[in-house]
């Protein structure tokens, strides 16, 4: 892949979180039906990181759901296994944690607080738990005791708060470093705005300075030098990359040379990008078989050729592919030669969205800030990792 000029800084530390370092500080976000392990495999492929499971759900796991146990599969070379985890009852979650520790082997549990999702929202869960003080302490707590003797880190994701007027990541930053968290990571964003508007990267720095353990930035990094000027804005430890690489998994090696201070930017021509789908989708069949793991290619068709001149008949025709030889036959008709939309450059990428009104919450939610909560379903495998 051809390369350009990009932003620059002096040569970054890898990230330290707890006994695990990472040669470079990025992380992969967990995005439900996205990160699974052809994903994480493709992507660490392009350069170094730490790249996570899809979200799970700690009761799931604990009581053996199969659909649970069908997502923790990890590729024979992911070396360092990442898995991000759902929970709102504290003895689940140390369970759970115990599992993944003592079963699966990973090397790292993250804790899921910044879910936007209604269905989530509405039981008290995801962005809106950290409200609630002591259940987020009791729950930070169990998962550390649980993962301590394994000598594995745990560290927790979360949003600014419920909306402007409910904030709580500064209480969650503490808490987290109270319970014995290896770092917090804070998506710029409210429950509220969902994926809309801007982050503020403002309360990340402001984050930074409110704790001791490594915080690690969210949203809007779009391109490596997105990445840059949040460390250097904020201070933050590294970031977290979510919608930025949907169709663009080589933003990971743009990330890893600029963290060591190379100037080097993708831009792929379309023959390029096409090597990369097909790639991505080989890795798919690999994982699932050929049916599934076409299906499952489907969806990442719209971002790998946003901006491209493919025609709506290709992508339609490429959005029902159920074979990697069909694959191949319809991208054998697009040009090579055609070079990267550098319109797309520095462009949202994903959802997005509109700010919501209200955010859906258990009745009588904010009433009290250091109540336990109430009993909440933990059905959340189609939600997002905030």
């Amino acid at each position: 892949m051809c390369g350009m000029s990009a932003p620059t800084s002096p040569p970054t530390q890898g990230l330290t979180l707890g006994s695990l370092t990472v040669d470079v500080p990025v992380v992969l976000a967990p995005m439900a039906g996205i990160t699974n392990a052809a994903y994480r495999r493709l992507c660490a492929e392009q350069g170094a990181g730490l790249y996570v499971c899809e979200m799970i759900t700690s009761r799931g796991l604990v009581e053996g759901d199969q659909h649970t146990k069908d997502m923790l599969v990890f590729d024979e070379l992911e070396t360092v296994r990442s898995v991000q985890l759902y929970g709102t009852d504290p003895v689940y979650v140390g369970k759970a944690a115990e599992i993944l520790c003592a079963e699966y082997g990973v090397a790292h549990i993250d804790l899921n607080f910044g879910c936007p999702v209604p269905k989530v929202t509405r039981k008290g869960g995801g962005g809106a738990l950290p409200w609630k003080r002591g259940l987020l302490a009791d729950i930070l707590e169990h998962a550390v005791a649980a993962a301590t003797p394994y000598d594995v880190p745990v560290t927790m994701k979360t949003r600014k708060g419920i909306d402007d007027d409910h904030l709580t990541y500064l209480d969650a930053g503490r808490i987290a470093q109270e319970s014995g968290c290896a770092a917090i990571a804070l998506h710029g964003r409210t429950v509220s705005q969902a994926y809309s508007g801007t982050a503020d990267w403002d309360a990340i720095g402001a984050l930074v300075d409110h704790v001791d353990i490594p915080v690690l930035g969210n949203g809007d990094i779009w391109e490596a030098g997105d990445a840059l000027r949040m460390v250097e804005q904020t201070g933050a430890a590294g970031v977290v990359v979510g919608r930025g690489c949907l169709g663009r998994p080589w933003l990971f090696r743009d990330l890893a040379a600029a963290f060591r201070g190379e100037q080097v930017a993708t831009l792929p021509t379309l023959g390029e990008v096409i090597a990369m789908m097909r790639r991505h989708a080989k890795l798919l069949c690999q994982h699932m078989g050929e049916e599934r793991g076409c299906k499952e290619f489907r969806k990442h068709v719209t971002w790998y050729l946003k901006g491209f001149a493919a025609g709506g008949e290709m992508r339609r025709s490429l959005g029902l592919v159920s074979t990697l030889a069909d694959l191949d036959a319809l991208l054998a008709d697009l040009d090579p030669t055609e070079p990267f939309p550098v319109s797309e450059l520095g462009a949202p990428r994903g959802r997005q969205g509109s700010p919501r009104q209200r955010v859906v919450l258990p009745e009588g939610w904010l009433d009290d800030a250091d109540g336990a909560g109430c009993a909440i379903d933990e059905d959340a495998h189609d939600t997002s990792g905030g």
